[in-house]
């Protein structure tokens, strides 16, 4: 069974074997994608809650705890983003641009200005 579920990755595509592998390829903004996505959840729920509230309709116990429930699962998500940006939890790679924030301290001066010729 081992040997054709690796038969069957090595023909999969490189992103789909990567998940099965438990490889992380595209270095993912879990911060902000929970952020927004908290965010997102958080005014979808607030929509579907404006119906009951505001209108009359729909107007059920399980529809409004329903509402209830999503907003919480979107301010879940939401202070999970804050807390992970917040503490610094994302590990550096190509979207953290570590090399400006340190700078270049090798002595190098400023390069000369470029003078234009008129011909």
């Amino acid at each position: 069974l081992a040997q054709v579920f690796a038969q069957a990755l090595q023909r999969t595509p490189r992103c789909l074997s990567s998940i099965f592998l438990g490889e992380m390829p595209c270095e993912c903004q879990w911060g902000l994608s929970s952020l927004f996505v908290g965010a997102f959840v958080i005014l979808a729920a607030g929509v579907f809650t404006f119906f009951p509230a505001f209108l009359g309709l729909f107007d059920y116990p399980w529809y409004i705890a329903l509402c209830w429930l999503w907003f919480g699962i979107g301010l879940f998500f939401f202070v999970i983003g804050c807390l992970y940006e917040t503490m610094g939890c994302q590990k550096a790679g190509r979207w953290h641009n570590a090399k400006a924030r340190e700078g270049d301290d090798d002595g190098a001066e400023a390069p000369t200005p470029y003078i234009m010729i008129n011909a």
